[in-house]
This record gives C-alpha cells, structure tokens and sequence, in this order.
C-alpha cells in the first residue's frame, strides 16, 4: 500500500485512525510539562489507550491506541491538566520553542506572548508551523517550521520566512506584530496554495526582505549533561514516563524536535540508565505496520538492527509518507507493498537505487561489504 500524504496533522481535538486505534497529538505550552501533568499524560494513556507516548519530531507527543469512544474523556482531562488548548483553533497551531528558555529569557518572553497572539493569525495550513528560536545561537535550524525568531548575526532578533537566507531585524517589543503581518501576508498572497512557506513563490514584501543572516547554528546536545539537567535521546521517539517520573531531582520535562527529552534538574548519572547507544539515536522509523494503516511493512526492529551499520543518519518509513522524518537520510528505505525500496541522500519515497527488497535481504546487505555511497 502506498502512503497517502494528508494535508492536516491530527491534535487532541481531531485525532487520527490508526491501525491500532486513534492518535491522539498535543503540544504542551512551551513544550514544557511539569511532573504532575507527565503523570497525567502517563494516566491517559494508560486508561483511554494502549499506554504507548510517542515523541514527534515537532516536538509534540502522541498517544496511541485511544478507544473512538474514549476520545472526547481523554482530551478532557488533558485540558483540565493545562496540557490542551480549550480552543480547538488555537490548540492546531504548530509552534515550536527552543527547549532551553529561561523563565523571563527572550525565547520565553516571546512564546509566551506567542500564545496570547494566536488568536491574531489567519487561517493557516495545517502543517504550517512557527519557531520562537531567540537563544544566543540557533538550535531549531534544522526543524520544519515556517516563520521564524531568531537570533541574527548582529546580535538582535530577525524574522525569517523559511527557505529564505536573510531575515529582517525586528524592534523590541514588536517582534509578534511582525510575525502576524508576515502570516497575514502568507495568507492574502495565496501561500494556502503552496501549504508551507518554502515552497511560496511570492516576493516578500520589502519590509520583510531579509538583509541579515541569522546568528551561527549549533548542534543541540541529544544525550549528555546539559546546564538545565541532562538531555536524553529517546529511540524511534518512545517515552516512558513511569522511569521518568522515578528520577531524582526531576523539577520538569522540556520536549525536543531532535526525539530528546531535556530532564530539568536531574543530574547525568541519574539518569545514565536511559541513555541510548548513540547509533539507534541516528535512526528515524514510524511505527509502521501493524499499527498504521498506511504501512506495508514492519520498521523498528529492522531499523534497531541495522543501526549500527550505517554511518550517517538511517530512515525507515513504512510507506512514501515519510512520517518519521521530512528531511532527507543518508540511507532511507520506504515500505512499498510489503517489500522495501532503497534510496541514498534521499526523502522517503524518493527514486530508489534499489527495490522490493525483502527484510530478510537488507541486514546481509548492509552488515557485508556494501556501503551507501
């Protein structure tokens, strides 16, 4: 079966079928949560669902297995926990914040006024996403998202529309009313056509035609000791937040893009347990089949067993979609009709190199003398 691309992301207010129940998909404000409402998303999951709490790429989580009779009682007790929007309007917007905030910092201030604003922006496509990025350097570069704060090269703050170099500098305290301009801009130019601003063809407008590069990138540390606590990555994006929940120390949970969780006030040798060998943390696999209808093929314990043989980053999606994973691998292999096709510095269902490889056929060719070029 082939993957077919939908063109809305699922949330608490409107979960998706899946193989193996509904999807449940909520975005904590400031992708923080705090040890109570850890165990609150702990307790629906396991009461309404199948118990499994996945980590997205967008820094989202997602509960799985939720009964179609259970949904409307899950979501209520998430938004008594603070965890989900009771606006389900405002609860759909994608926003994405660097993990490592101060309470008063810019990124903080920003994503906080963020979501007093929300009711300012327009109508947006689905996956259409927004990065409060205003640390000293970025860390959200890699990360999908479509409008973005960040740090520029001379010290202030920048916007910048996605797929474009420069952004423009932005005045103290007006930061939020530029961002909403850019995204009524968006809008009244016809960017719904295009659903994400990279692939928006239309000039800027001239005050927002970006004339300063942002700031330096820097890797995020995914496992180690970090100045809030200690980063944990997470494999194929699973949390489990009963060992979480037993840390000492654990004063919050901070949720990442990178499938790493940032455990605010725990100390690395409490929780060096759940550290990951560092080659399963290079690999991108959804959850394939059974459990997504979309899949043909089963992804994780192929994707764990071929970690260790690939140098660069792995992705196995079940079909074309690429769920996992929107930015290119240096080896992906996408589900096709229960076999596999192979691509190399690719997307998921990209031309392959090689197809209709069996699971059987891939641990031979990559543990041998083959290599991805």
């Amino acid at each position: 079966m082939s993957g077919r691309v939908r063109g809305w992301c699922p949330d608490a207010w409107h979960p998706m079928a899946a193989g193996d129940g509904l999807l449940l998909r909520l975005r904590p404000p400031l992708a923080h949560l705090t040890p109570d409402q850890l165990r609150t998303i702990a307790d629906v999951a396991g009461l309404y669902g199948n118990g499994q709490i996945d980590l997205t790429s967008r820094a989202a989580l997602q509960l799985r297995g939720l009964r179609e009779r259970d949904g409307a009682d899950a979501r209520d007790r998430l938004v008594a926990a603070g965890l989900v929007d009771a606006d389900p309007r405002r609860e759909a917007r994608v926003v994405l914040v660097a993990p490592a905030w101060r309470p008063g910092d810019d990124t903080h201030r920003l994503a906080i006024g963020l979501r007093d604003s929300l009711d300012a922006l327009p109508a947006l496509p689905g996956k259409v996403g927004i990065a409060i990025d205003a640390g000293d350097a970025a860390v959200l570069h890699d990360t999908s998202a479509d409008f973005r704060i960040e740090r520029g090269e001379s010290g202030g703050l920048i916007l910048r529309a996605d797929g474009r170099p420069r952004g423009t500098p932005l005045s103290p305290g007006a930061e939020l009313d530029a961002l909403v301009a850019l995204a009524r801009w968006f809008s009244a130019s016809g960017g719904a056509a295009a659903g994400r601003m990279a692939r928006h063809r239309a000039p800027l407008p001239d005050w927002a035609a970006g004339r300063e590069a942002p700031a330096r990138a820097t890797l995020a540390v995914v496992q180690g000791a970090h100045p809030l606590g200690t980063m944990i990555g997470t494999a194929f994006g699973r949390v489990d937040a009963d060992r979480l929940l037993r840390l000492p120390g654990l004063r919050g949970v901070r949720l990442t893009p990178w499938r790493a969780l940032l455990l605010v006030g725990v100390a690395p040798d409490d929780a060096r347990a759940l550290f990951h060998d560092p080659a399963l943390l290079r690999v991108d696999a959804c959850v394939g089949a059974p459990a997504c209808p979309q899949a043909s093929v089963a992804t994780r314990a192929l994707a764990a067993r071929l970690a260790p043989h690939v140098a660069g980053r792995l992705h196995v999606s079940g079909c074309a979609k690429g769920c996992a994973r929107a930015a290119p691998a240096d080896v992906v292999l996408t589900g096709r009709d229960g076999r596999f096709d192979l691509a190399h510095h690719a997307r998921a269902g990209a031309p392959p190199h090689r197809t209709a490889l069996s699971a059987d056929d891939l641990p031979a060719l990559f543990e041998g003398p083959f290599r991805a070029p």
